[in-house]
């Protein structure tokens, strides 16, 4: 008996702690393009440093950053109406192919403020594996 109350304690516990990792940590959590309250937080509240996921559509597609490591630049419009500028290292992860105005893309990345709506970046592996991997996904594939 002792041994199933041992076992039932453990199981609930480790939900708690699933539990909790779910609400803090957007990557294990489901999206959909309708729900940015994460992202519309972090930017009302002025966070930084957030690992969040999300989607928008491609509203600018920027040229590319070619200083130090290249990336990859386009703007985003969530459906929510705020705006990110996307940062995805092309010497980490493969460039998003065929790319345009008006496309869908979801991302994984860490999340920093600024007055124009945020930026994502981390959008990619860490050859390093200090830091959680992000990716895109655009037509299909995802690039991490």
């Amino acid at each position: 008996m002792k041994k199933y109350l041992f076992i039932a304690v453990i199981a609930v516990l480790a939900f708690g702690y699933i539990q909790e990792r779910n609400s803090t940590v957007p990557f294990f959590s489901s999206w959909s393009q309708s729900d940015d309250s994460v992202l519309q937080e972090a930017y009302n509240t002025r966070q930084s440093g957030l690992q969040v996921q999300g989607g928008g559509v491609v509203i600018k597609i920027l040229p590319d950053d070619l200083e130090g490591s290249r990336h990859q630049r386009f703007v985003l419009r969530l459906s929510s109406g705020q705006t990110l500028m996307v940062v995805h290292n092309i010497d980490l992860a493969p460039r998003i192919s065929r790319l345009n105005r008006e496309d869908n893309v979801e991302f994984y990345g860490e999340y920093e403020w600024n007055a124009k709506g945020g930026v994502i970046h981390w959008t990619h592996h860490d050859p390093s594996g200090r830091h959680v991997g992000g990716w895109v996904r655009h037509g299909g594939k995802t690039y991490k």
